[in-house]
């Protein structure tokens, strides 16, 4: 969905394409490194200010989820840390692990088991409930840093040309699918969080694109940021 705000496409995301469901989305993770002297968001929010210039902040790559997350927290919080991008999440987070940069902004699911292993230090969560599977991590609102929500959301789209018709049947396919009690009960393992049964319509879907369209192109766009 950045990839309207990063280049100019020969395509329109919202005209040329037909929602069809939406499926399982992950919130995100505000991490450190374990020898970060912060044992709250406020206290490593506090930190970087005063170590801005020798802190470093991990992404995915430019424009990826992470580097917008990562970007996005800088303006909220007045910091102006370092980016250092990486060819995808694996080496990011290895690199926060080892301790050779400092803060990261990930997909929750992903990172799960080093927080779980005490390999990293999770802050915050970027949702406004906790997450299922970890519901001792706070969300950014009660860590400190309101409305600071993003998640990694996926959705399904057909050529919007395709008749009606097909476009009900792959949604009941998909609805069906998530109705599965082993899906559901994968997905959960995983921390997927799937969506209400009234959130897997194509109209559902539809208004999600519409909103973050404009929520995040906006700051995308003040941001300078070009995906790579």
């Amino acid at each position: 969905m950045a990839n309207g705000a990063a280049y100019t496409l020969s395509y329109d995301l919202l005209t040329d394409f037909r929602p069809v469901a939406l499926l399982p989305s992950n919130p995100m993770l505000v991490l450190a490194r374990k020898g970060i002297p912060a044992d709250t968001l406020d206290d490593l929010i506090a930190w970087l200010k005063t170590n801005s210039r020798n802190a470093s902040l991990a992404s995915s790559g430019a424009g990826s989820p992470p580097h917008v997350a990562g970007a996005y927290f800088q303006s909220l919080t007045g910091t102006h840390i370092p980016m250092v991008p990486y060819r995808g999440a694996a080496p990011a987070l290895l690199d926060l692990i080892a301790g050779r940069t400092d803060l990261s902004i990930t997909q929750a699911s992903f990172a799960l088991p080093q927080v779980r292993e005490g390999k990293v230090k999770a802050y915050a969560v970027t949702a406004k409930t906790r997450w299922a599977v970890a519901p001792d991590i706070p969300t950014v609102d009660e860590a400190g840093l309101p409305g600071f929500y993003m998640s990694v959301w996926r959705g399904l789209w057909a050529p919007r040309d395709t008749p009606a018709g097909v476009i009900g049947k792959l949604n009941s396919a998909v609805v069906d699918a998530l109705a599965d009690p082993s899906v559901r009960h994968r997905l959960a393992e995983m921390g997927e969080e799937i969506p209400p049964r009234e959130q897997q319509t194509p109209e559902a879907l539809g208004a999600l694109q519409r909103a973050e369209i404009e929520k995040w192109w906006p700051i995308i766009k003040a941001m300078g940021m070009r995906a790579e």
